[in-house]
Formats: structure tokens, sequence, C-alpha cells
């Protein structure tokens, strides 16, 4: 098929889908008059909030996003996972996600995908038409395929991500500086492949959204010191997906989401030191710095972002709760975690929700007993150190939430109800008229 036939509209139907990652929905929807081209888009087609998963945490939610299927399916839960049957603990890269996802389904119907920037990713897929790995790639020579990629994005001095330590700086200005040159980077990166115009599926992700939000967000939404810079970043990426909506021809279908949405950031909450201190957990070393330190005596611990194990005998190594008490302490765990208050005398925990009530596949040997999901202001933290602070504040200002996640979809004849992540990808390829079975997926098109 040649351009001239994508350009009026032969052919099969095509989709680009644009990542904003971590964007809330009230952000863009209560700000219309300084985001038009997110207006233009709600006008013209169809917008709303949407849930995230279970955690709301971008290494877990954007194997969900793409493959439609919960982290009992895709196996990864977070940025660091356990081994079955052991203490040893690793950071999962997209070859842990076991399910297909969704550009592989197009390329099995014989079309063609562009894939850039997307996180968990790494290493790049050769059974694409090209690819750029997104977050935990270790620098874009390893992340490019195929070569000619590589090469086009060297000349724009293309970067996997924005340099997160100078968020750390109480100066934000050269953090700001970096995350502008990053997004710019990206934006002509998508401007060229799309215009390429070769692709049936485009999915390209921005994710310094995400980490604008994790250092300013409470700038945002308290009136702080770079409330300005802030809604100027955000001008910028509805400038850009203006232009890349303009640039695709009529045949396709613009999607626009985000896998989670962001609030302000109050407190860190240290739920292994908390642990320590009420009894649930304890080590064998007096500088611990790995799950593998805990002591035989442990009854819980947790991992990022707020899951929580039962040290089980039987499952784990050096499991101490007998299988017949599993629920009695499970169940008490719970009740602990939702009497937990902060500082300021909030409650920290929003819910508590159960292994079971979340996770389901092939892979859920390896899912955290209980998840918590805080209340706004309470961000999630499991080190393992001894005698640290349970209530800490740090650089962020910034937290990812359940709820309020974007999504944008240019087509009228779409309804989003009570829709959430794993409803995107089945979305995308009935837009494409690419047929899948209903039991694929966790969730259903939103056509």
């Amino acid at each position: 098929m040649g351009l001239f036939d994508r350009l009026r509209g032969d052919g099969d139907p095509r989709v680009a889908f644009i990542g904003v990652d971590g964007v809330p929905y009230s952000l863009l929807s209560e700000n219309e008059e300084l985001f038009p081209n997110f207006a233009a888009l709600a006008d013209d087609g169809t917008a709303n909030e949407i849930s995230s998963i279970v955690p709301p945490e971008s290494s877990a939610c954007w194997p969900s996003l793409t493959t439609g299927m919960n982290p009992g399916e895709t196996g990864v839960y977070g940025f660091q996972d356990r081994e079955v049957g052991t203490y040893d603990t690793y950071v999962p890269m997209g070859r842990e996600v076991q399910a297909d996802r969704v550009w592989d389904r197009v390329q099995e119907a014989g079309r063609r995908a562009t894939v850039m920037n997307v996180p968990v990713t790494f290493p790049p897929q050769r059974n694409v038409q090209r690819m750029v790995s997104g977050f935990l790639s270790p620098g874009l020579d390893k992340a490019a395929y195929p070569d000619d990629v590589r090469d086009y994005l060297e000349t724009l001095d293309y970067r996997i991500d924005v340099n997160p330590k100078l968020g750390h700086q109480e100066e934000k200005a050269e953090f700001i500086e970096d995350a502008h040159a990053t997004v710019d980077a990206r934006f002509e990166a998508f401007k060229h492949y799309i215009e390429e115009d070769d692709w049936d599926l485009f999915f390209g992700v921005f994710m310094t959204t995400d980490r604008v939000n994790h250092f300013l967000f409470k700038d945002y939404e308290r009136d702080g010191e770079y409330k300005d810079e802030f809604l100027e970043f955000y001008q910028k990426i509805d400038d850009y997906i203006g232009r890349l909506r303009e640039l695709l021809p009529e045949d396709v279908t613009m999607i626009v989401a985000s896998d989670h949405g962001f609030t302000s950031l109050d407190y860190e909450v240290h739920f292994n030191e908390w642990l320590r201190e009420e009894g649930w957990l304890s080590f064998a070393t007096d500088e611990p710095e790995e799950l593998g330190d805990i002591a035989d005596d442990t009854k819980a611990y947790s991992f990022i972002p707020g899951r929580f194990y039962i040290n089980l005998e039987g499952r784990e190594p050096r499991g101490s709760v007998p299988e017949e008490e599993y629920d009695e302490v499970r169940d008490q765990l719970k009740a602990d975690l939702e009497a937990l208050e902060g500082p300021n005398g909030n409650t920290v925990v929003d819910r508590v929700v159960e292994k079971e009530a979340a996770f389901r596949g092939d892979h859920d040997d390896i899912a955290p007993d209980l998840v918590v999901i805080p209340n706004n202001g309470f961000d999630l933290k499991s080190g393992f150190k001894a005698d640290s602070e349970i209530f800490t504040t740090g650089p962020r200002n910034g937290m990812h939430s359940f709820d309020n996640t974007s999504l944008y979809i240019d087509d009228a004849d779409v309804t989003i109800d009570d829709a959430d992540l794993f409803d995107i990808t089945p979305t995308i390829l009935e837009l494409m008229d690419i047929e899948y079975s209903r039991g694929d997926f966790d969730g259903a098109s939103l056509v």
C-alpha cells in the first residue's frame, strides 16, 4: 500500500497511541483554556477519567496497558519483584512480560508497528517494524532497533529519560531545562516517524510528564514556587499533542492516555520500618540491605509501592507463618494497616486490596498477599534498612494515584464509562479491525 492510498484513507484503519505517563485527567479537564488541543480532542472525540491498576506503579501499569491483562498474567507487579521460592529479587524488564503486547498482535495480523519509549520494553524486540525501548533501558545505543533508528535519534540528542537526579536539587531550573530538552527530542522523533507513514500502529510514550509531576506537582496544586513553570511545560505537551494530531491521515484514530493519575505528596511512608516497629519484621543482621537479610521469625515484609507479603511456610524459604494461620495473620495485618495514621493525623490507607481480588493468571505465584492504595499525600516506600524513620519528606512532592487516569480517543462513537487500563488494548485492536477473542483480556473494547 502506498503513501497516496494511505492519505486517501483507503485500506485498513490505523491507530496512533500517545502515552503521557502519569498525567491526571483533572489537570487537563479543569484547565481547558491552557490546554486547547486536549480540549479539542475531547470535544471532537471522547475523553474521561479512567482507573489505573493495582498497584498503580509504572513498571506494572505499562505491561498491563499494552497487554490488556492484570499482573497475574503479565508477571510484572512493580519496579522490583521476587523469584519464586526464594528471597532473591530482580528488576523486571521487557522479557519478563509474559503476555502478548498489543503490537505483537498487530504484527501477527500482518500489519506493522512502530513502538517508541514505552517503559519496560528493554531489550527492543526484533519482531516489530521498529522499536526504541523506554524507561529502564541502559542507553540509546542498545535500546533502538534497527540500527538506522538509533543513528537518526542520535542526531536529535534523543535521550531515553530525563535526568531525575536534577530533580533532587533544591533549585529546579536545571531539572526543568532538562525536562524540556528531553521532551523536545521525543516530539521530533515522534513527528519524524509519524510522517514516515509506513506503520499501522504507532505507539509512543512521553514519560517526562511523570518526572515533572514527581518534583513539581505540589507546586501546581498548592500554588508553589514552580507552578508557572509546571503549567508552561504542560502547555508544551498540549502543543505537541495538537501538532502530532494534525500530522495524522484520516484513516488514523488518535488515542492519548496516561497509566495512572497524580496527586501531591506530603509524607513518604517506609513500611518495612513500620513492620519492624510493630513486630511483623525483624532482621538477621545489624545492617540489612535486602530482602534476604530478614530473620526467621519475620511474619511479613513489603515491596514498593505498598505490596505486602506474608512470610509463609512452604512458599518463602524461611517462612514462619503456618498455612493454616495464613488467613488470620493476613486479616490482622490488613486491620493494622487500615488503622495507621500519619503525622498529620490523617489515615494513611484508603483501602487494602487482597491478592485474590486483584490478581489471577499463570504468574500469580509471586503476587503480593495485600496491596495498599494510599490516601492522597502518602507515598509508599519499602527499603530494607533498620532504624530509619517511618514518615519522612524528600525532594519529591508528587505521587502516583489509582484514580484520575486520563484517556482521550479521537472518536465520538467511543464510550468511556467505568473504564480502566485493561480496556485500552482491546480498544486499539477493535479500532484497527484486528480479530481477537473476548477472553483474551481482562478489559473490553470501548468502541
